[in-house]
Parts: structure tokens; sequence; C-alpha cells
């Protein structure tokens, strides 16, 4: 059930749920960084010293309890040995 102060986006018949938009992104830009930190085999602690970004910043941002920047996470795929691409798209 949505909460009375959901902010809600509507045009024309479409309506969006802006939060549980913006949870879902998240959850899969934290997923999507997670596989590849692992796939490299790094550990937090080695993307933050690569990034040089606070180790508790990475763990806030993998728990899905920090909203990083966008400079955050260029700097982060950078370590990673990978650019960040960001979208739009039209939906389907």
């Amino acid at each position: 059930m949505r909460n009375s102060m959901d902010y809600i986006y509507a045009s024309g018949e479409q309506k969006i749920v802006i939060e549980i938009e913006q949870k879902n992104i998240r959850q899969s830009v934290i997923e999507q960084y997670v596989r590849c930190r692992k796939i490299q085999g790094m550990t937090q602690a080695d993307l933050a010293k690569c990034a040089g970004i606070p180790r508790t910043n990475i763990t806030r941002f993998e728990s899905g309890n920090y909203n990083p920047s966008l400079e955050m996470m260029v700097r982060i795929a950078a370590a990673l040995g990978m650019t960040l691409q960001v979208q739009l798209m039209k939906k389907e």
C-alpha cells in the first residue's frame, strides 16, 4: 500500500510513484556494481582505495543506505576499469 506522502507523477493516464521507481533503479545499480566488483575479485576496501572514496561510503552504498553522487559513481566505475553510462529510455 502506498503512503499518502508518496510523490506521484501523472501524465495522461500514466501514473508513476517516484519513490518506488527510485528504489527499483537504485537496487538495480547496486546489484550491477556488486556483481562487477566481485567478478574482479575486489573487496570493498580495495575499491575504496582505488576510487579514493571512504570504505564506509562503499559499504553504505552496497547496503542501499547511501545515495551516491554521480561523481562517486564515475569514480567507482573508473576504479573497476569501466565507464558509467546514464541514459533516458522511452517506456515500452
